[in-house]
């Protein structure tokens, strides 16, 4: 009776044995992150730096080369339209140069009657968007107009009268110009500069001094900027972006402004995508096509000021009600996208069909259903039928 029963204690402690070794050899499960398949609102934009700036400067220049005398202002004083804020000693032209004042001359009075026709013009399509918009409040409130269509009427007359309200600025740095190049032909007048005649430069419109770049007395040519004037209080937004990416911008598009110092993010609206592109040295030495967009603000700028940086994204897709995944759960399978769903602890491979996309979430338009659960960041070691264990 006792060999039986020794015998029995030895199996079982060769069974305990292999069971434990059996156990100590299976793979243990790989520690994964996980995410949710959720449904809600999803946005594809274009995110790059941007800065501010006055949304009309004026650029005071020395209309001809001469001794410019010292500059009294500072940095923040306030001038107003038409104000002496610089003068200059000209320097007496000879017959080429006083032709060219001349031709000057000729050239900014052509760019002011231009300015005015586009004044002329833009006016016309602010009257013409108003009534537009008139009409279609009136066929909203009949219920024949969709809410849609009445908010792009009412985007389209502030956009016209953006539009008019630059080109008024525009015409206004016309009339200066002229002003300058008229200045310039004092010079060419005979006996103007004898006896030291001096020459003052106004400036185009009231508001205060952004910069002061030429400060102290020192000869100067024609054309050198000696300061800046413009309204830090009325700013814009100025994005550069790939031009890859600029094709899929349109005006009247949102822009969500962030990092900019406050603790919400500011919104606004694009005004114009600039028809040109620009070469421009990426911080790795590559040379990308970039352009310009312009957005202005609709949230009070605060105290942001000329020059001041922020963080843009453009909206160029919006959608609510999306199925969705975090966009670090995506893998490429060959030329289609991968994802691992856990299913009884188990992760399991599979193709899904991706649609729009942003930087931390992508839509999915087949292989997924809601509330399924994916591995989130997948490395090298997981593979198709793996046990895992959330962490």
């Amino acid at each position: 009776m006792k060999k039986p029963a020794k015998r029995f204690v030895q199996t079982l402690l060769i069974l305990a044995i292999v069971a434990l070794v059996i156990l100590a050899l299976r793979p243990r499960p790989l520690l994964v992150e996980t995410g949710r398949v959720v449904t809600g609102p999803l946005q594809e934009t274009v995110e790059a730096e941007g800065e501010t700036r006055a949304h009309d400067r004026y650029t005071v220049a020395a209309p001809v080369t001469g001794r410019l005398m010292r500059i009294d202002l500072h940095d923040g004083d306030r001038v107003t339209t038409g104000q002496a804020v610089a003068f200059m000693r000209p320097i007496p032209l000879d017959d080429r140069e006083r032709d060219a004042a001349a031709a000057r001359v000729s050239a900014a009075e052509a760019l002011l009657r231009a300015a005015e026709e586009q004044v002329a013009h833009d006016r016309a399509e602010l009257e013409q968007t108003r009534r537009e918009r008139i009409r279609t409040e009136q066929m909203s409130g009949q219920g024949i107009a969709t809410a849609q269509a009445l908010e792009l009427a009412r985007t389209a007359e502030q956009l016209a009268a953006n539009t008019l309200m630059t080109a008024e600025y525009r015409a206004r740095a016309a009339t200066a110009q002229l002003r300058e190049a008229r200045a310039a032909l004092l010079a060419a007048e005979p006996g103007q500069t004898d006896g030291g005649r001096i020459i003052s430069l106004r400036v185009p419109r009231t508001g205060p001094v952004l910069r002061i770049l030429e400060k102290s007395e020192r000869v100067v040519t024609a054309g050198t900027p000696l300061l800046l004037i413009g309204d830090p209080r009325q700013l814009e937004v100025v994005v550069d972006v790939l031009s890859s990416d600029a094709v899929r911008v349109r005006p009247g598009a949102e822009v969500i402004l962030d990092e900019w110092g406050g603790a919400q993010p500011l919104k606004g609206r694009v005004r114009v995508v600039e028809p040109f592109a620009f070469t421009k040295v990426s911080a790795l030495g590559i040379e990308e096509q970039r352009v310009n967009i312009v957005a202005d603000f609709i949230d009070p700028p605060g105290p942001l000021g000329d020059g001041y940086r922020v963080m843009a994204r453009i909206v160029t897709w919006s959608k609510e009600g999306v199925l969705k995944i975090p966009i670090s759960a995506l893998f490429r399978l060959g030329k289609s996208w991968g994802v691992f769903v856990v299913e009884h602890g188990r992760a399991v491979r599979r193709t899904v069909a991706v649609g729009h996309r942003n930087q931390s979430e992508a839509e999915i338009l087949d292989g997924l259903t809601r509330d399924e659960t994916v591995v989130l960041h997948p490395s090298n070691q997981l593979d198709d039928g793996m046990r895992v264990r959330v962490q």
